[in-house]
């Protein structure tokens, strides 16, 4: 229940939701929560279409099933919400990171800057490792300072987790708040938001600027309610930002038509290449695997990664996959060696996470749940099967971007074993070289 009338700043939410006593306050406004048509119903907080029969309640009601996760929308009730006023406490220098960004980092930053002052949507290119998320301060400070209301979604909870402290450390007297569905902690109105991008449905032109991060990345991608809710909870006089290591082809032809700018950074931080994927043609290793075994290469390399301390990770198609291939590298591999396994659905998936950053374990075996969002020292990369349609083309990028992300290791091996060289490698293979030829450019000319 809403008991305060900050907490409906720049938010909407089901009317009924509201302490009786808020309902009439003077600033708080109402809109229909649905649209009722012939045959369909479309829901305000969502945009999404919805066929009648499905919708249907007693007394020729409708409600929305498509974001029911948020709290039912029905369509004798209407939607609450409060214009969101910018009531914040303004600091003259709210930035307390006293890192150095590069040259090339400087520029993207001023290139990120220019556009929240034109509030002009833009898609900032950089590949993974580039240090994104420290081209976004200077950007951020500015919008804090001019006392602009903020959010950073990304479509991927791990994602939020890790930038969230982040963000605390380099603005530590900005009020900042961390929204997902998993967390407990009672919402709070402030300037700055880190929140998933299924967290944006409850915002109504709340945000002068809207980052979206890994914008390409599930669910976010090719999710009509999803990019609704993008558009309903910035400002009308507002402006996005789009970031990604692997614009989908949604993007690029927003670019190509002029209606989205672009800037790449083909470079990381320490200013080396990505590493390049290396394949190994192994047939017949799903037939394999029935029988409880892997191919004895495929079991060599990993015995001798195990051997000399090099840690990795083993990314497998699906969960089905996990717990066999498991058992079949205990079967032989050296006593001793240090695994586990991890998926989206695990219960404890965030300590497994944090064992192999604090570098207890040899190696986890993963879905694509580890692709982006999380960072491990010195690894490298094997991705098993990834010629299956499970893995696409931006996936592998991302995974293969796992590696070399620290200057004392700025390369590694990215080995994919494949059944086939099958067109989502071939795409992945084509953009980590095209990224590289650009990086390549810019070195030479630096």
């Amino acid at each position: 229940m809403i008991t305060e009338i900050n907490e409906l700043y720049g938010r909407q939410t089901n009317a009924l939701d509201i302490a009786p006593a808020l309902r009439s306050h003077a600033d708080v406004q109402s809109r229909p929560s649905m649209q009722i048509n012939t045959q369909s119903v479309i829901c305000n907080r969502c945009g999404m279409q919805t066929n009648k029969s499905a919708a249907a309640l007693p007394h020729q009601q409708y409600y929305c099933p498509q974001c029911i996760n948020l709290g039912r929308i029905v369509s004798n009730v209407d939607l609450a919400f409060v214009a969101e006023p910018n009531q914040f406490q303004v600091l003259d220098r709210p930035l307390t990171w006293t890192g150095q960004l590069t040259k090339d980092q400087a520029d993207c930053s001023a290139t990120i800057i220019e556009h929240f002052q034109q509030r002009k949507a833009h898609l900032l290119w950089a590949v993974t490792g580039a240090g994104k998320t420290e081209m976004l301060f200077p950007g951020i400070e500015w919008a804090l300072a001019n006392g602009l209301r903020i959010a950073i979604a990304s479509p991927r909870v791990d994602v939020c987790i890790e930038l969230f402290p982040r963000l605390q450390a380099a603005f530590a007297n900005t009020p900042m708040i961390l929204l997902h569905g998993r967390q407990t902690e009672k919402y709070q109105y402030s300037q700055l938001t880190v929140c998933t991008t299924h967290q944006l449905l409850r915002f109504y032109h709340a945000f002068d600027i809207l980052i979206i991060d890994e914008v390409d990345s599930f669910p976010y991608a090719n999710n009509p309610g999803l990019h609704f809710a993008v558009s309903q909870a910035v400002k009308t006089t507002g402006t996005q930002l789009y970031l990604t290591a692997t614009p989908n082809d949604e993007l690029l032809r927003l670019v190509k038509r002029n209606q989205l700018s672009i800037s790449y950074l083909p470079l990381r931080f320490h200013r080396h290449l990505l590493p390049q994927i290396k394949l190994h043609l192994i047939p017949n290793w799903r037939q394999r695997l029935l029988k409880k075994r892997l191919p004895n290469r495929l079991i060599r390399v990993i015995d001798q990664k195990v051997t000399d301390g090099q840690r990795f990770l083993l990314f497998v198609p699906h969960v089905k996959d996990l717990k066999p291939i498991e058992e079949a590298l205990r079967a032989k591999l050296s006593s001793g060696a240090k695994m586990m396994t991890v998926h989206s659905e695990d219960a404890k998936r965030l300590e497994k996470v944090t064992a192999m950053r604090e570098q207890r374990l040899d190696f986890l075996i993963t879905t694509t749940i580890l692709e982006r969002g999380v960072t491990f020292p010195g690894i490298d990369v094997i991705v098993l099967g990834a010629d299956e349609p499970i893995f696409s083309p931006s996936a592998l990028v991302q995974i293969a971007g796992r590696v070399g992300r620290k200057n004392d290791r700025p390369d590694g091996n990215v080995d994919f074993w494949v059944h086939s060289n099958a067109r989502n490698v071939s795409k992945a293979y084509q953009q980590i070289a095209h990224m590289n030829k650009l990086g390549a450019l810019k070195l030479r000319d630096a």
